[in-house]
């Protein structure tokens, strides 16, 4: 357990922060506009929970853009948030490689057109070499398929003789997940009070903040009260308050 958290100031921002977006299609409506307006407005609040992150010191940042189950929603939705996903990635490509963001598109990317694939391909290799912060955007991801391609993709290197299934361990299995690094802090918006099947193994130990900030209304001082409720947690992975406190697990009681 390295670099859990990083010092900003007074609070304390999470190593690893993930955030399932909601709400984007429920603030249109309020307004009374197209679910699509929401989307859009949601991908300004994309770039503030971005900078803002990366100034607060957060190493990665995952966000829940697309979801495998998201297909089943009405077409003209669908491929409005596709149209918007490759316009977001090439008009931010050259902004996120100024500000040393390292960017991965996590998900079953076969899927997408193939004008799509290239983008993400060109973004990724664009900003391959920043290091201020990780940004991983999951895109027709979910988190059993996630698990299940890691196992596959282990069952083919034991078939191929390069590793040995005795050796499978869970080490093993974070490293052939889509997001290899645990999860510290995650937040949903909206409202609702579920993960949706989003970064199921990563997540195992992160704690768990709901806001009810729709999405595009949300900006860097809703993500400095995620940070503030992390501030107070005491993260103990199995072990007792006074081992945490005394950093110790042999002098614990």
């Amino acid at each position: 357990m390295q670099d859990l958290a990083i010092n900003s100031g007074s609070l304390v921002a999470p190593r690893h922060l993930a955030i399932i977006m909601d709400g984007n299609g429920r603030w249109a409506q309020m307004r009374g506009k197209q679910r699509v307006f929401g989307h859009k407005e949601g991908a300004n609040a994309v770039r503030r929970v971005i900078t803002a992150s990366a100034k607060m010191g957060v190493k990665e940042l995952t966000l829940f853009a697309f979801s495998s189950e998201n297909w089943k929603r009405p077409k003209l939705e669908v491929s409005a948030l596709m149209t918007l996903f490759s316009e977001y990635i090439k008009k931010e490509a050259n902004a996120l490689k100024e500000n040393g963001i390292r960017t991965r598109i996590v998900g079953d990317k076969t899927k997408f057109s193939k004008s799509l694939q290239e983008q993400i391909s060109k973004v990724e290799e664009l900003t391959k070499d920043c290091n201020v912060m990780q940004l991983n955007i999951a895109a027709n991801y979910g988190g059993r398929w996630d698990i299940l391609d890691a196992f596959k993709q282990i069952i083919t290197k034991n078939s191929q003789g390069l590793l040995n299934l005795n050796e499978l361990n869970e080490d093993l299995v974070s490293q052939n997940l889509c997001v290899p690094s645990d999860v510290d802090l995650m937040i949903r918006t909206g409202g609702e009070k579920r993960i949706s099947n989003f970064l199921l193994w990563q997540a195992a130990y992160a704690e768990l903040y709901f806001s009810n900030t729709l999405w595009p209304d949300y900006d860097e001082d809703d993500l400095k009260e995620a940070f503030q409720f992390f501030s107070t947690r005491e993260r103990r992975f199995g072990m007792t308050s006074a081992q945490v406190q005394n950093k110790d697990p042999n002098n614990a009681n």
